[in-house]
């Protein structure tokens, strides 16, 4: 069993955030954000946009295993489609 120390110690970790930039902003999210929880956070449909970090695509099917770290450069768009 943890002690009430630790306890407190793991609440406040849950809690903290990190900075990123979001399409070129200051952007705050909580600590263990992933992309796909932004992306939700944000109300954008998954499959209606498009991701990158750092200047790296990140499909779709990745975005729930690409944890945010501070200082990531995220940006979203929508895929431009027709011809």
């Amino acid at each position: 069993m943890k002690s009430a120390g630790a306890r407190v110690k793991e609440i406040v970790k849950e809690h903290e955030s990190i900075g990123l930039l979001l399409d070129g902003r200051p952007h705050a999210v909580p600590a263990g954000t992933t992309l796909a929880a932004l992306v939700a956070s944000l109300g954008h449909a998954p499959d209606k946009v498009t991701t990158a970090v750092n200047g790296l695509f990140v499909r779709r099917d990745q975005r729930d295993a690409c944890k945010l770290q501070p200082g990531d450069a995220v940006l979203l768009f929508q895929p431009i489609v027709g011809g």
